[in-house]
């Protein structure tokens, strides 16, 4: 079962995603800070398969905070970033600091928990490929160290 991180400053938000998360077999621990969210993703004994966070919460770079963190903790990382204020600067910024996407909270039209829970199904795709291909790696220079 994949184990996700929600954080964000708005009650409302967190519930909404944790129960449509859970809903989707996902099993789903919630922060309502960055500096909450930072202290569960350093002190949690296995990493998080996914972190979805709020960009704006105590700081406006809450998000890139929560980010440094998530990638300190664990190079596979999968972090989905979600904003009410979205602008093509903040979305550059997180995705040249490694997440894997930046959905605006208000896009109208558009069913914002859905796009978030397809995309952490993409995102654990990706991180179980990365994690394969380096124990693969590291099986074939085992290998190659006992020859």
């Amino acid at each position: 079962m994949c184990r996700v991180l929600v954080i964000d400053d708005e009650e409302a938000v967190v519930a909404a995603v944790k129960r449509r998360l859970e809903r989707d077999g996902f099993k789903v621990e919630t922060a309502d800070s960055a500096a909450e969210g930072i202290a569960k993703i350093l002190e949690r004994p296995k990493p998080y398969d996914a972190i979805v966070t709020d960009m704006s919460m105590d700081h406006p770079d809450s998000g890139l905070q929560v980010l440094h963190a998530a990638f300190t903790r664990d190079l596979f990382a999968e972090v989905i970033v979600m904003t009410a204020y979205g602008n093509v600067a903040n979305a550059v910024e997180c995705m040249r600091r490694g997440a894997y996407d930046y959905i605006e909270k208000n896009a109208p039209g558009i069913d914002v928990y859905e796009i978030l829970s397809l995309k952490i199904g993409q995102a654990m795709d990706r991180r179980r490929r990365d994690v394969r291909t380096v124990e693969l790696w590291e099986r074939a220079a085992k290998s190659k160290e006992a020859v």
